[in-house]
């Protein structure tokens, strides 16, 4: 079959380039979001993308893609879904926003606690970083302790609290056994960011000294079920069951960061997946089908003290009827059977692919992740990562080549080696089977 898909040549991007020098002049750096600075490779400007329909998008100068970065994972039906734009115009008919109480917010509450094991009680926002921030103060609230436990390389947006040991160097780091607590931005106070305890992912015997030394003093533990931002690291078997025990143990907290798992792992996301509940859970992302909307949810007792307003949380857009009309739909469809299977599918044979294609190449890598969401990573053993130092080590320069061979054929997946490669529900089997040459091509660049 043949597809008019990919770059004919790299510096046929000429408009996306005039577009950046536009942009220069009146957005910061020229875009709106640190992650944008580049997604053309070895050229010194982004990708433009005017438009995207079911699994593809166009950039501005008319080239057609496959397309595995879905908005890092939001657009989890694909692009334009007919009935997505179908239930947003009936809204829009209706009005965007009044700033008062509707409808819409409590139907799709509704559904978030029948699909989501834990979820009692829901409280919007429109980004994920939002809703971190309220589920942190719910839980600092709930349980009168200020300090958090975050995992090294873990994610939690950009908000000062939990901006702290993202992604830092070696240097920063600091021993495994007491990781520093290292800004991921200039900005950050040290007042702020202070109460923060970092732990190494998968590491249960330092998890426990340090749970020793600061436990009764932190009101939560917070975690990506799946290291989604990097690398799709995978939690090692009994890890939170493990972290679920000692946070009953020690009046701690347990949250689940499911901005970029939540309802991809399975229709009640990590807590069905791996069959641990948690207390407070975040999602955004998917949820919300490519519209902003984000949510944090919880124990009935945690959440209460949120709508007694003991816990203040607030915001002129949460739960506007637009944008919760598009989650409604997109969990709707998500819950219909064979939605998220159809999705798995494509995922695995994709990964497959990549490992078949590896082979065949005599190259080194490992494949990780789960069917909906996953990343091939270039290290010298070929071996599952156990923790985002693991990342250190990693070939980055292979992942460019793999990545940019397959930018040129027509496959679109996010430029930086340590995000995820996103599956949606409009993927096809010619998708699939285009994707699938195009990896057995891209490999061969990899040296």
């Amino acid at each position: 079959m043949v597809h008019p898909l990919g770059l004919t040549d790299l510096h046929a991007t000429s408009q996306s380039q005039r577009w950046f020098a536009r942009a220069k002049q009146v957005l910061a750096g020229g875009i709106s979001s640190s992650a944008r600075s580049s997604t053309t490779g070895p050229l010194p400007y982004p990708l433009y993308i005017a438009r995207g329909n079911k699994s593809h998008v166009w950039d501005v100068d008319g080239h057609e893609f496959i397309d595995y970065l879905l908005s890092y994972g939001s657009a989890i039906l694909g692009h334009a879904d007919s009935g997505l734009v179908s239930a947003v115009q009936e809204q829009l008919d209706r009005g965007t926003m009044f700033g008062t109480c509707n409808t819409v917010e409590v139907e799709l509450a509704e559904q978030i606690c029948a699909m989501v094991p834990g979820a009692e009680l829901v409280r919007y926002a429109n980004s994920g970083s939002e809703a971190i921030s309220g589920a942190i103060r719910a839980a600092r609230g709930f349980t009168g302790r200020n300090r958090i436990i975050k995992f090294e390389g873990h994610y939690h947006g950009w908000i000062d609290v939990l901006a702290v040991s993202n992604r830092p160097t070696s240097t920063e780091a600091g021993p495994l056994d007491h990781p520093h607590n290292s800004p991921h931005s200039r900005g950050i106070p040290e007042g702020v960011s202070g109460d923060v305890i970092i732990a190494p992912w998968n590491h249960k015997d330092i998890i426990e000294q340090l749970l020793k030394e600061h436990g009764d003093e932190s009101a939560a533990i917070i975690l990506e079920p799946i290291v989604a931002n990097n690398a799709c690291i995978m939690p090692e078997d009994g890890l939170l069951p493990w972290l679920r025990e000692q946070c009953d143990k020690r009046g701690i907290l347990l949250i689940y960061d499911e901005i970029v798992t939540g309802f991809r792992l399975a229709r009640g996301g990590a807590a069905q997946y791996f069959g641990v509940t948690p207390d407070l859970t975040i999602f955004s992302k998917a949820i919300g089908g490519g519209f902003p909307i984000s949510a944090f949810a919880g124990r009935r007792a945690i959440m209460e003290q949120v709508g007694a307003n003991v816990v203040k949380h607030g915001g002129t857009y949460n739960g506007n009827p637009l944008c919760a009309a598009a989650a409604l739909y997109t969990l709707r469809k998500i819950n219909e059977p064979g939605t998220l299977e159809n999705i798995y599918s494509h995922g695995r044979s994709c990964m497959e692919a990549i490992r078949r294609a590896a082979t065949d190449a005599g190259v080194v890598c490992v494949v990780q992740g789960v069917g909906s969401m996953f990343q091939v990573i270039f290290n010298e053993d070929g071996r599952p990562l156990k923790h985002y130092r693991d990342l250190l080590k990693v070939n980055t320069q292979r992942y460019a080549a793999f990545r940019h061979s397959l930018l040129m054929q027509g496959v679109h997946v996010n430029s930086s080696g340590s995000a995820c490669w996103f599956v949606s529900a409009a993927h096809r089997a010619d998708d699939l089977e285009f994707t699938t040459q195009a990896i057995g091509q891209a490999m061969k660049s990899v040296r």
